[in-house]
């Protein structure tokens, strides 16, 4: 290795570790890490300030290794450093664009209580450090409230006051029974902690309900990145090419498409009755263990992915006490991390009922749907967590990751995985219209054109959606532009890589091998699909689009 390349890694190392200790919790799942012992959420204005200079630090150390000759480099090697610099791109996208920590209500919510739900998410037992974990989180909500109210004073929005709000309706109760309910599972020093600690957490979050109740009248309006910060976004974080309006008409054609194979399917099987909900969750959980190992099997059979047996498993489980009274804080999942890439991933599923909302329900009919994407990223993950290049296990940008698991369900549908299902095909062809769709709303969000009642209302008319579900994704889109539209546009970008790896082997007289494409896209899930095909395809044409827009820190 050249001096510059081990330059280059050694950056990679010790970014990463100062990412994984300060970088905001999310609710989202792929971008979970694993934190530092005793961690918590920093989002006062002394800790921003720091993070900025930090920044500025690395970005100046990745400027060298650019200046100092990288594009001699071999294309791996490249395609490594391009891929810190929108890592870099991204924290700066988080603490000067989209500032929703002194914006977003529902973002501050997340960092005061969501840091108790993370570490509630692996099953038990809990060891040592997990407990003292809980305890020092559960201490530190009053301090995290306080914070919140004084950066949402100094820039908040109404509508997202308004949200968050909403979400906290009851929460003192609320966590009183996630307390209540893991206390048994601790050790008797621990569970008295907890339970010392729980009031004044209650209280605390209580109170934050009241503020935001009470100010979201005087707090401010909707703050709009606008198109230029999108696409700014676009070119140095996702590193997609199009351009905003392209994405659009794209989402819009398979919008069509998927409208029309809905029609078509459930037309055909308009006779077949809808598949009865799953009795109960633990009923759910045993069908899917089953089910997960069929998929498996059929993915293995077809050629359309390796299966290694040393490929961690996924897997349902029923939502547990300490767990449901705060699901709105995240995704109900464990995909488990770097450091536990063997351990299987669970995902936690309420008891069936008729009111579930819309991908609770479609899963309680056939856990395929939801094997399918989640059971995706858990795969996805697991293989780039074992990625021999450090560089290349770590979440970047929603785009790729999502833009694999939305592409997994497609394939598994044109596969004939649901050759069985009539209903759950036509859910899939539901997925595909949502995923489309998430595309208008991201892009409208961005530029001004939707509010977020505007959203809502979309979604709730044209998926269509429950209106929880609607509000709750939209209320989480609408501060983080590019999320939304990651499903789809991402799911575009692996269809194109494929399609030309297709056509190159056809014209060299070979035949392409599914297996062998897939196997280096999920292996190099977290790299964005223009870096992908640089070196798979050897083609940089995206690359050279994405050039000619400029160096991310022009900027800073």
């Amino acid at each position: 290795m050249t001096s510059l390349a081990t330059d280059l890694a050694r950056l990679g190392v010790e970014f990463w570790e100062w990412r994984d200790a300060t970088s905001f919790r999310t609710s989202d799942d792929i971008p979970r890490v694993e934190r530092p012992d005793g961690w918590l959420p920093r989002f006062d204005r002394a800790a921003i300030d720091g993070f900025r200079l930090e920044l500025e630090g690395f970005a100046a150390r990745w400027r060298a290794i650019d200046d100092e000759g990288v594009g001699a480099l071999p294309i791996p090697d490249q395609v490594d450093h391009r891929l810190l610099g929108a890592a870099l791109a991204r924290v700066h996208w988080e603490l000067d664009v989209l500032r929703n920590h002194e914006r977003d209500a529902v973002f501050l919510t997340s960092q005061v209580l969501g840091p108790w739900f993370d570490l509630l998410l692996p099953p038990p037992p809990f060891d040592a450090r997990r407990r003292s974990d809980l305890v020092r989180v559960l201490e530190a909500v009053p301090a995290g409230v306080d914070q919140a109210i004084a950066n949402l004073e100094r820039a908040g929005v109404a509508t997202l006051a308004r949200v968050a709000a909403a979400e906290l309706d009851d929460i003192g109760a609320r966590l009183a029974r996630s307390v209540d309910a893991v206390r048994p599972l601790t050790d008797a020093a621990t569970a008295a902690a907890l339970a010392a600690a729980r009031p004044a957490a209650s209280d605390a979050l209580e109170r934050y309900r009241e503020w935001l109740a009470a100010s979201a009248g005087r707090l401010g309006p909707d703050v709009v990145v606008g198109r230029d910060a999108f696409t700014w976004y676009l070119r140095h974080v996702a590193l997609v090419t199009a351009e905003p309006e392209e994405l659009v008409r794209a989402a819009m054609q398979d919008y069509r498409r998927s409208v029309v194979a809905e029609l078509v399917t459930r037309t055909r099987f308009s006779g077949l009755p809808e598949p009865e909900l799953a009795a109960s969750a633990e009923a759910e959980s045993a069908d899917q263990a089953e089910l997960e190992r069929e998929v498996r099997a059929f993915t293995e059979a077809a050629g359309l992915l390796s299966q290694p047996d040393s490929l961690r498993r996924y897997r349902y489980a029923p939502t547990p006490d300490y767990l449901e009274p705060l699901a709105f804080l995240g995704v109900n999942d464990d995909l488990t991390s770097i450091r536990r890439v063997d351990d299987d991933a669970t995902s936690y599923v309420p008891e069936p009922s008729p009111d579930l909302p819309y991908f609770a329900a479609a899963n309680a009919r056939d856990p395929r749907l939801g094997i399918i994407h989640e059971g995706a990223h858990s795969q996805q993950l697991a293989l780039s967590w074992a990625q021999p290049n450090p560089m290349r296990r770590h979440f970047i940008d929603s785009v790729a990751n999502e833009g694999i698991a939305h592409y997994n369900e497609e394939l598994m549908l044109t596969a004939g995985l649901f050759a069985d299902a009539p209903h759950s095909q036509a859910i899939v062809q539901n997925f595909i219209r949502l995923r489309a769709l998430r595309v208008v709303v991201d892009v409208n969000l961005a530029t001004g054109a939707f509010s977020l009642p505007d959203a809502v209302d979309f979604f709730v008319r044209e998926v269509p959606m429950d209106v929880g579900t609607a509000t709750e994704e939209t209320s989480y889109y609408v501060a983080t532009p590019g999320l939304a539209m990651a499903y789809h546009v991402g799911k575009q970008e692996v269809l194109r890589l494929v399609t030309d790896a297709a056509v190159a082997a056809a014209a060299d007289g070979r035949e392409l091998s599914a297996r062998d494409v897939h196997d280096f896209v999920w292996r190099n899930g977290n790299v964005p699909l223009s870096l992908q095909r640089w070196e798979l395809l050897g083609d940089r044409s995206d690359v050279d689009l994405l050039d000619a827009a400029g160096r991310w820190d022009a900027v800073l």
